[in-house]
């Protein structure tokens, strides 16, 4: 796929989903634009939807909200949305992947989707690009891959019942 190219709305099936947004308030007006655009777009494709906001002050504390929400509130899909912009020094891109790594392996654990659209960029024109933009919107593209995974797993607990209680009951 292009970085020039907004992913493709996917086709909705099936109940009531709770989509969580966890958020970071620093770089906030960036943030707010991938919030908008994500949510925007849940609406038009899921209006029933429940998209509950979790706000924490920076990407590095992203995960551990995330995980509370995996553990704590029955959602769906946690999208985890921040930016963070390159600076002189390595600290944004030890912040990146710490927080992608940490994303990746919880949605594992937990057999959920976790959308990671926690941005590193190197410049604040490229995030404006990617937040409010409409060739590239990543917070478009986050809702559509989390609408995407929300339905695939939707199919996998339909074709597969009972392993996940039974799974449940064995911890």
């Amino acid at each position: 796929m292009s970085d020039k190219t907004i992913t493709r709305r996917p086709r909705l099936i099936g109940p009531r989903r709770t989509f969580a947004i966890v958020a970071s308030t620093f770089n906030e007006d960036l943030v707010q634009g991938l919030i908008d655009s994500c949510r925007n777009e849940l609406v038009a494709l899921l209006p029933n939807s429940s998209i509950p906001l979790y706000r924490v002050p920076g990407a590095y504390e992203i995960p551990v909200c995330a995980e509370y929400v995996l553990n704590h509130t029955g959602a769906d899909v946690v999208i985890a949305l921040g930016v963070i912009i390159e600076g002189e020094t390595a600290h944004a891109d030890i912040i990146a992947r710490t927080v992608a790594t940490q994303l990746a392996e919880m949605a594992v654990r937990h057999e959920l989707p976790v959308i990671n659209e926690v941005l590193l960029l190197k410049t604040e024109e490229q995030a404006r690009e990617r937040c409010f933009g409409t060739e590239i919107n990543r917070g478009v593209e986050a809702a559509r891959a989390a609408l995407s995974m929300a339905e695939l797993f939707q199919k996998l607990h339909t074709a597969y019942p009972g392993l996940r209680e039974r799974d449940r009951a064995s911890t």
